[in-house]
């Protein structure tokens, strides 16, 4: 860690992959419009196993173990400094000591809020606005959210480390709280960015940011059509509309990377020149790598773009 780092008020943002891709989604957006840069590599290997070996031309080679990373935004304005934490991965065991880590590092660094983004499945539809649902650990932000237009959760749970580090912010004496992005629980398994926008929306305005959601928009309204369309074909098969149960934050399954013709990996080479050059545009990168299925493949390098502060 930077020990003698000097940040202002800093608050911090943990996003895993996840449910729609809500959170993980919401995270690289906001550091690639903050033009953020890579912070530290949280030192997480001892939380993490192989748990199988890769076999290539007949040779075995030991995987790779998921990597957690900090990146760091510093406000021009003096008012809350960022740090965004991504995680390839949730950790199979040891979450709460996983966390307590996590916590020490970022009081290190003088962090006393934490906030963390996950997706909540309900029956809405594809069109439907996305709500944001909040749970805090503390009587002020809830206040906060609720001036948000957040919708404050009643009761139920927060499911993995989206909840777990809250609950051990909460016993280091810090705030803070989960966003939770409404989506169809139909499509947990797809990317919903209409609720990583949603969530997007609110913190921005909690932290006093401004970024340009153009692209995430676009997104958004992308898939909205596409989901919409495919389930009212589904829907007209069956004979009855298709609803589901309201489900908080769920990890998503491993997929399997495909093979890219030469034409995609041409335009890969270019979007990542072209974010390399300006890092805003590291997420419009993002959504080839994941309409190819590929971002797992690419993942350190399109990480390494925010490697340099400048």
């Amino acid at each position: 860690m930077e020990k003698e780092l000097k940040l202002n008020d800093p608050w911090l943002v943990a996003a895993w992959p996840g449910m729609g891709a809500v959170a993980i989604s919401a995270g690289y957006y906001l550091m690639a419009k903050l033009g953020m840069h890579l912070l530290t590599e949280f030192p997480a290997r001892e939380f993490f196993d192989f748990e199988r070996v890769e076999v290539k031309k007949g040779l075995i080679v030991n995987g790779r173990l998921p990597r957690s990373r900090l990146f760091l935004w510093k406000d021009p304005k003096q008012r809350h400094d960022l740090i965004v934490f991504v995680g390839e991965a949730q950790p199979p065991a040891k979450g709460g000591a996983f966390c307590s880590q996590l916590i020490g590092h970022a009081q290190e660094l003088g962090v006393r809020r934490v906030f963390t983004f996950a997706a909540m499945g309900t029956q809405m539809r594809p069109e439907h606005e996305s709500r944001v649902f909040g749970a805090t650990i503390d009587q002020e932000s809830l206040a906060e959210f609720k001036q948000h237009h957040v919708h404050a959760l009643e009761e139920g749970h927060i499911s993995g480390l989206n909840g777990v580090l809250l609950g051990v912010a909460a016993d280091s004496g810090m705030s803070g709280g989960c966003l939770l992005g409404e989506m169809p629980h139909v499509f947990s398994q797809f990317p919903f960015p209409k609720a990583s926008l949603a969530v997007l929306k609110t913190f921005t305005k909690m932290a006093g940011v401004t970024i340009d959601f153009k692209e995430l928009q676009d997104q958004s309204k992308n898939v909205e059509k596409g989901l919409e369309g495919f389930l009212n074909r589904l829907e007209e098969s069956v004979g009855q509309p298709q609803t589901a149960a309201t489900e908080a934050e769920e990890t998503e399954p491993e997929k399997k990377a495909p093979r890219l013709s030469t034409a995609e990996k041409q335009r890969l080479q270019e979007l990542f020149a072209a974010a390399r050059k300006d890092r805003s545009r590291a997420y419009e990168l993002k959504q080839e790598l994941d309409k190819l299925g590929a971002f797992q493949e690419y993942e350190d390098r399109f990480l390494n773009l925010f490697k340099d502060s400048e």
